[in-house]
């Protein structure tokens, strides 16, 4: 019997999984690493220390399992950030990412010189500061040198496939998300590279991301066990990776991710895009599309107001003392700025009709439901555009509260299900190796094996009537706040 990988590089940490062939996780092991703010706005991290970190967590697997039965691995990664290269392969600078929105200045000039009309016909999409291109352009303006130094452009997953293997690749889903990708057609757009000034020799390859692009380099048996038959399969962007460990792969069918960022996912079978590029419209690493909503701070938020104003983190017991009643206390959960559906960097967080009467749970159950009204928003855009969902899967660290779930059903007005494992991006890297591996046909054959749901909350329709009207002035508290 044969073992499996899957890869999980996150913002905070890198996650390992290791699998046998039915899918049954026999083993984890993570490593953390900083994130380096030196100015406001700034979001930055090492592309070496995600390296490290993945080193050192598979050869403690190895150590543990011994890695050497390993038929495939793959990969989950976070998606946006700026990774380049110089001629001799070495990292000419920080990684630029996801989070990170020093871009405005560019975003700006490509939403209006470039215009937004444009940009959705090249890319599908409008510009934001999350996306990779407006980092170019800002490395282009800022570090002219380290802009003439680059030999090579890559996604940060894709500096780890590099490093392994040795294949400079890419893959549909998270180029997808850089906003020099043509999405419809699936390659570059060079009309984009030549608004950015970069050349196509400097970019990846492109495949599928179930594709082999080949095999572990000989170089790291003797650190982390994989010997150099162990196929390397180039993965995807990590909501569309965790879109298939949740087995979201039809029509009309959901995801959300309760993560340090939301994310509303939905697949799409026919290309299609919002004409305000209010959500984004993505390849979905199956090979088709996707529409997605993200926002800044979902979890980030919980985490904010419990242990830097709370000065608690216990998690279970504080939301453990939320009750049923809606109270009029609204939450914008704009912390970072907001990106789906608004798009507005400047956005800040917001409590308001605030007093006295009011207790610490009352705020809690607020700021959950300021957290939900925020997917929600994502998700009501897509009803717009032609979704249509009796059903969520839903994934991430929120998903170990009951409580929110709960929430996310009511006002969400459809049923909300977990499944087996909350960390749905390794076990969608699995389902992509395995596939990858020839083990299963296709992914959605193996998802629909190997993902079975766990939980179900079922939305209270009174509730759901009375969260609607919440949701409106939700949405004309922000308006009127608008900077």
């Amino acid at each position: 019997m044969g073992y499996y990988l899957g890869i999980d590089l996150g913002t905070s940490s890198l996650k390992v999984s290791l699998s046998d062939e039915k899918g049954n996780i026999i083993d984890t092991e993570s490593r953390s690493y900083p994130l380096i703010m030196p100015k406001l706005n700034w979001s930055e991290q090492d592309p070496d220390e995600w390296f490290e970190a993945m080193i050192q967590a598979l050869a403690t697997l190895n150590v543990r399992n011994g890695l050497d039965k390993v038929r495939s691995l793959s990969f989950s990664g976070q998606m946006h950030g700026l990774v380049i290269l110089d001629k001799n392969d070495k990292v000419i600078r920080n990684a630029i990412l996801w989070n990170d929105s020093r871009t405005t200045k560019e975003v700006d000039f490509l939403n209006t010189a470039i215009g937004k009309k444009k940009l959705i016909e090249e890319t599908s999409n409008i510009a934001i500061c999350g996306f990779t291109a407006p980092k170019i352009l800002w490395v282009k303006n800022n570090e002219p040198e380290n802009f003439e130094h680059i030999a090579k452009i890559m996604l940060p997953k894709d500096y780890l496939t590099y490093k392994l293997s040795g294949v400079f690749a890419s893959d549909y889903s998270d180029l997808s998300g850089t906003l020099f990708f043509n999405v419809k057609e699936k390659q570059y757009s060079s009309y984009m590279l030549n608004v950015l000034g970069i050349k196509i020799d400097q970019l990846p390859k492109i495949y599928k991301s179930y594709d082999c692009i080949g095999t572990v380099l000989p170089k790291y048996k003797h650190l982390i066990g994989l010997n150099e038959n162990t196929k390397v399969v180039i993965g995807g962007g990590d909501q569309a990776v965790g879109a298939i460990g949740t087995n979201t792969i039809k029509e009309n069918e959901i995801s959300i991710s309760l993560g340090t960022s939301g994310v509303v996912f939905a697949p799409i079978d026919k290309y299609s895009y919002d004409k305000d590029g209010a959500i984004h419209c993505l390849n979905h690493a199956t090979g088709n599309y996707h529409l997605m909503g993200c926002t800044l701070s979902a979890m980030a938020s919980l985490k904010w107001f419990f242990e830097e104003i709370l000065k608690t983190t216990d998690y279970v017991g504080e939301l453990d003392s939320i009750d049923e009643e809606i109270t009029d206390i609204i939450f914008l959960p704009y912390l970072c700025g907001e990106r789906s559906p608004i798009n507005d960097p400047s956005a800040s967080g917001y409590f308001s009709n605030l007093a006295l009467f009011y207790k610490r749970k009352d705020l809690i159950k607020a700021l959950i439901e300021g957290i939900v009204f925020s997917l929600y928003d994502c998700y009501n855009t897509m009803v717009g555009d032609g979704i249509n969902a009796s059903y969520a899967r839903c994934i991430g660290g929120g998903t170990k509260s009951k409580r929110i779930l709960q929430i996310l059903a009511d006002v969400f007005g459809i049923e909300i299900r977990t499944i087996s494992t909350s960390d749905g991006g390794a076990l969608g890297a699995i389902i992509l190796a395995m596939v990858g591996d020839g083990l299963y046909p296709s992914l959605k054959v193996a998802a629909g094996d190997l993902i079975k749901d766990k939980e179900s909350f079922k939305p209270n329709k009174d509730k759901h009537l009375k969260y609607l009207d919440k949701f409106k002035e939700y949405k004309n508290l922000y308006l009127k706040v608008k900077k």
